[in-house]
């Protein structure tokens, strides 16, 4: 209660070498306006967007602050979490401000900045760019958002590119907006008037809530000729009001100006302190930022052949920490999305967690581990995990039934990658619980297949589905190996035991030999039918002829065919289907024909959310998706059930086709926003999603690379995996708890050579390389230690700083 208490009152560039030599430079030499934004980030990497997408969302990343708006410089009223107020400028629990506009001002002419002609994204930063030819005139809008700071700065930069001196003036308008984040009702956060007041001594307008101790300030480093009250186009109970500043900008010369936006939901001490210490370190918190978005990019460092798919992961990187969200009287954790997801989430943070760890972002991992298992436990107290929690710490949904099991397998996942026995002592206590909720109050039958609703949030679908089946058969799996490591062996037999009874279920009583496929639940023929009616309506509405005639087939069926128990049913087609193949539980001839039924149900783009949703156009169709006015995931192809497919994929050894899946994901990079991937492919839905990286990291570190942690016993074992298209790869810096590794990898007609990298040789390195793969015998023919081998693979150990292996490729002569 504490906590609502305190409520209630395309380019790429390589990085540069010597920014800050550079901004220390550029400090000195600008008279007045201090860092210029073009100059500091001339050499950072940037993607150009298309004009098309103009009208379309960006963000200003922070963890405690972010911006969204238009590319063309607007901030229109977006998102439907809260109707119309999911952009502009958000400092959680509170919004700050709608956005903000800036016009320019000759005696009898103005200009509005309301349309960018290009906008151009940076990994950290944005630039608008907007022409005003019948005056030789350009003007280009930075941002970026500090870290670990409420605020964010803007700078406008005018160029005169003609031959005489040019007198104007600026106009500056802020829209204020503060207001409670969603759910703020449930801690008595209540909106009221912003109060506006022009600060003499600062130049700077602050704006108060009339009933709460929430502030936002801003203005710019130069000081104001005027200042204004003005009227307030946003809906709400925001204010608007204006500074203007006298410009002249000599021939063939340019003029800047920083504006600082501040906030705070404190006090007005604190947006003042906020406000002077971000005005003030401009220089200093953005050559730290980039530092630290360096280090992102350094870490597991891809080089591929195909450099679309590299310049995507290298982005997911930079997008992974665009979703830290920091509330420090709650905590730190990653948010699903941008704009209308801002917030905490149990199973998205499940998938997406294990990407980070793969990626080195290992600190926010462990926060947002902490924040979920307190809160669940505040909330819930039974091991169940939480489905949802606003900034305010506010629950929406108390959990779905994978959420939980989900937990447990997160916690194995990071522990093999930090080693850190305590860490595992902390959250089994949850895990325990959470394995007792979830098998004596959600199997009423006691047939070990929880029932309620999993990953498809499908009116109706709340019996055993079948994700919630895979994602409980690997929690116990996982559990009962964290239970080994803490010495509880017995509790370990027994979760073991478990974990291989329901292996065999699901593959027994899920699988659809018919469909060839896993079934999307178990359930009664009155749910069923229910169910396909449902469905027959929204396959018929989507103009879908053969998901009616296959769902009307299966309906004659089950009239037919009656049971009285519960049984398999394959109706939507949805992509949880493939979860068993994702865990590991399909054996390989279901696996073969699971993953090959998959197959047909892509597009271009990847895997469609639910099967039935597809046409003959499917295969083909590359252009905007078609969303419904009112927001839905009806027809979607998104990303999570694509990066799940590249991963059952790898793990049936096709490796080739979870590259297909990882192409089909890159087509949406930078389609819409650059430098981003949106939730829905390629274009609807959040700009930005947390579990992006999941389907990338885990097949490209883990599979691709082979990258196996077991940092608890200071050892890792490599198993490459790689496409055959990729000839030559590297992975560099893979932060494995205090070691780092590299591979290298290369091969020819003739050969594979293989280097292994790593900082610390008090770790152990098992190699391991298959004798054979898809007919091809492989020797070594050269390695620095002894070669030991299984039925099936050498096995080369070493402890060496650096470990080069040449392995030779042995054809068949009908290959050749």
């Amino acid at each position: 209660m504490g906590n609502r208490r305190a409520f209630k009152k395309l380019k790429l560039r390589s990085w540069p070498a010597c920014l800050v030599l550079a901004l220390t430079l550029i400090c000195c030499k600008t008279e007045n306006v201090g860092l210029n934004f073009e100059k500091a980030l001339n050499s950072t990497p940037h993607i150009e967007g298309k004009k098309e997408y103009l009208n379309s969302p960006f963000v200003t990343a922070g963890n405690r602050v972010y911006m969204v708006g238009h590319q063309d410089g607007t901030f229109p009223e977006i998102g439907w979490h809260i109707k119309g107020e999911m952009g502009g400028i958000w400092d959680h629990p509170i919004k700050l401000m709608d956005g903000f506009d800036a016009e320019l001002l000759w005696e009898e002419e103005q200009y509005a900045l309301d349309s960018a002609h290009t906008f151009v994204n940076y990994p950290f930063a944005n630039r608008h760019v907007f022409s005003i030819p019948n005056k030789q005139l350009s003007v280009q809008r930075w941002q970026f958002v500090p870290d670990n700071k409420e605020g964010v700065v803007i700078q406008y930069v005018l160029k005169n590119t003609s031959n005489r001196p040019v007198e104007l003036k600026f106009k500056y308008t802020g829209y204020s907006d503060l207001r409670p984040t969603w759910l703020g009702e449930r801690t008595a956060m209540v909106d009221g008037e912003d109060k506006a007041r022009y600060d003499n001594s600062l130049g700077i307008w602050m704006v108060k809530d009339s009933l709460n101790p929430w502030y936002v300030a801003f203005g710019a480093d130069r000081s104001p000729m005027g200042h204004q009250w003005t009227k307030n186009r946003y809906a709400g109970k925001g204010s608007a009001s204006n500074l203007t500043y006298p410009v002249r900008i000599a021939a063939n010369g340019e003029w800047a100006i920083t504006f600082t936006i501040a906030g705070s939901y404190q006090s007005k001490e604190a947006v003042v302190h906020n406000f002077k210490d971000i005005q003030g370190n401009s220089i200093e918190d953005l050559v730290q930022k980039e530092q630290r978005y360096q280090q992102l990019a350094n870490n597991s460092k891809l080089t591929v052949p195909d450099k679309k798919l590299q310049e995507t992961f290298q982005w997911l990187k930079y997008n992974a920490d665009w979703m830290v969200r920091t509330v420090p009287e709650i905590g730190t954790g990653i948010a699903a999305g941008i704009p209308d997801y801002p917030w905490w989430f149990g199973v998205d943070s499940e998938y997406a967690l294990k990407g980070y760890m793969a990626v080195g972002q290992t600190d926010v991992v462990e926060k947002t581990i902490k924040l979920l298992d307190s809160m669940s436990n505040v909330v819930n107290g039974n091991g169940r995990i939480i489905h949802e929690m606003s900034t305010n710490g506010a629950v929406f949904n108390k959990g779905n039934i994978n959420e939980t099991p989900q937990f447990a397998s997160m916690i194995w996942e990071t522990y093999r990658w930090n080693g850190d026995l305590n860490f595992l002592k902390a959250y089994f206590p949850t895990i325990k619980k959470g394995l007792q909720w979830l098998m004596e109050e959600n199997d009423g039958n006691k047939n070990l297949f929880p029932d309620g609703f999993g990953m498809m949030e499908i009116h109706g679908m709340d019996s055993e589905m079948i994700d919630v089946a895979a994602y409980t058969q690997r929690a116990f799996s996982d559990a009962s190996k964290i239970a080994l490591e803490l010495g509880d062996q017995t509790l370990a037999k027994s979760y073991s035991d478990t974990a291989t009874l329901l292996k065999e279920k699901i593959n027994a009583e899920f699988w659809s030999e018919t469909f060839g496929s896993y079934a999307d639940f178990i359930g009664t023929d009155q749910q069923a039918l229910r169910l396909i009616d449902d469905a027959i309506v929204r396959a018929d509405t989507l103009n879908k002829p053969w998901a009616v005639e296959e769902l009307q087939r299966t309906k004659k069926s089950i009239v037919q065919n009656p049971s009285e128990t519960p049984r398999p049913f394959v109706l939507h087609h949805n992509w949880v289907v493939n979860t068993p193949m994702e865990m590991q539980i399909a054996d390989e001839h279901r696996a073969d024909k699971a993953l090959e039924t998959a197959e047909k149900y892509v597009n271009p783009f990847g895997v469609f959310v639910t099967g039935i949703d597809r046409d003959d156009s499917a295969g083909t169709d590359e252009g905007s998706f078609k969303g419904s006015t009112v927001f839905s995931y009806t027809g979607a192809v998104m990303t999570l059930p694509t990066g799940v497919q590249a991963v059952a994929e790898n793990n049936y050894g096709n490796p080739d086709k979870a590259l297909n899946y990882l192409k089909r994901m890159s087509r949406s990079f930078s389609y819409a926003l650059p430098g981003s991937m949106y939730e829905v492919s390629p274009d609807y839905g959040m700009i930005a999603q947390a579990w992006n990286i999941y389907g990338f990291a885990i097949p490209i570190v883990q599979q691709f690379f082979g990258i196996q942690p077991n940092a608890a016993e200071r050892r890792v074992t490599i198993a490459i995996q790689m496409p055959e298209e990729w000839d030559k790869a590297s992975l560099e810096d893979v932060v494995i708890a205090d070691n780092k590794l590299s591979i290298f990898y290369e091969k020819s007609k003739s050969d594979i050579s293989l280097k292994v990298v790593q900082q610390n040789t008090d770790w152990t390195i098992d190699i391991v390389f298959p004798m054979n793969k898809d007919n091809v015998k492989h020797r070594i023919i050269s390695s620095p230690t002894d070669v030991k081998s299984s039925s099936d693979a050498y096995i080369i150990t070493t402890k060496q700083a650096s470990t080069d292996i040449l392995v030779a490729i042995i054809k068949s002569q009908q290959q050749e």
